[in-house]
């Protein structure tokens, strides 16, 4: 199921047709060892995941936010911190306003923003890159973004320009590994021609991938075989989370006639649309108190869950 909003009020969400399964066979068990077997599976999966990718349901968004959290936490790994997912959500939540969330947090504020219309526009990526992956050296970073700019418009099949883009960041600067990761998956968007990326590929490759792939011989196909299997990993995983959602999404519109708090409406069009929500940022309408029992009558119902397991300070979401 996906979940359209009704054009005659934003706050009653309605089903959309389901896209079709994921098929069975498109799904890798082992990383093929012929590239050209490798790109059939990339091809077939990111196949599959496509009507999700461009479909305009705000479903579309919380998945982009998971998929980007996932993404932020392989990423924090690659760069030899610490944080899990958990902690990255928290770190993002629970921060006042001006807060500077920290090293972890401006990695996971670039992959949210790496699901966003505007990290299809090449011209845009200095600025929302600046101050965070930002390339120390001004002619490098022209270079990079330039090629980048060039393979993005060039015929290339999607992984193919997803994997020289990574290449090309790599060679320039081994130890920019998060870049690369990045403006793969804004190529791969710009080449299917989807309305916004889908962070994908971070959480499926290796620090002994990436180190390869800044050495490898043009002609050598190990780094497009990798980016084939990621993505095909990747895809199938996309899939599969989205199906999740969509079931939890249902679950909460099946519920939502029996909640009578004011601000319930919104709340649940913005359950489908925000990776957590806390009990205090329910709105005007609703004290601290009456957000959490609001929360916790969710939960009893089966149609969110709390995300951190504590017993203060909690987040809800699908």
């Amino acid at each position: 199921m996906m979940v359209r909003i009704a054009k005659s009020s934003a706050a009653k969400p309605a089903p959309s047709p389901a896209p079709p399964p994921f098929p069975a066979w498109a799904r890798v068990r082992a990383a093929p060892q012929d590239v050209i077997d490798a790109a059939f599976a990339s091809g077939a999966a990111l196949a599959a995941l496509h009507p999700i990718a461009i479909s305009g349901d705000p479903l579309g968004q919380l998945w982009r936010k998971r998929l980007a959290l996932k993404c932020a936490a392989a990423v924090v790994r690659l760069e030899g911190r610490k944080e899990d997912e958990t902690e990255l959500r928290d770190a993002w939540m629970l921060r006042r306003p001006g807060d500077d969330p920290g090293p972890a947090g401006h990695i996971l504020d670039l992959w949210r923003r790496l699901g966003d219309r505007q990290a299809l526009a090449p011209e845009k990526w200095a600025e929302l890159l600046s101050g965070r992956l930002a390339l120390p050296d001004e002619d490098v970073a022209r270079t990079v973004f330039g090629d980048a700019d060039r393979i993005a418009m060039g015929d290339a099949s999607a992984v193919a320009a997803a994997s020289a883009i990574s290449v090309a960041v790599l060679r320039h600067r081994p130890e920019a590994e998060a870049l690369a990761l990045w403006l793969a998956d804004a190529v791969l968007a710009i080449r299917l021609k989807w309305p916004a990326p889908v962070p994908l590929i971070a959480a499926h490759v290796r620090r002994s991938d990436l180190q390869a792939a800044a050495r490898a011989p043009d002609e050598d196909p190990t780094w497009l075989r990798t980016c084939c299997y990621a993505y095909a990993k990747a895809a199938a995983e996309g899939f599969d989370l989205h199906a999740d959602l969509a079931r939890r999404a249902e679950r909460l519109l099946s519920v939502a006639p029996k909640l009578r708090a004011k601000e319930a409406p919104n709340l649940v069009v913005t359950l489908m649309s925000e990776d957590a929500l806390a009990a205090a940022s329910v709105g005007r309408q609703m004290s601290d108190r009456s957000g959490r029992r609001f929360f916790d009558r969710l939960v009893s119902l089966g149609a969110v869950r709390e995300l951190t397991g504590r017993p203060t300070f909690r987040l809800y979401g699908l």
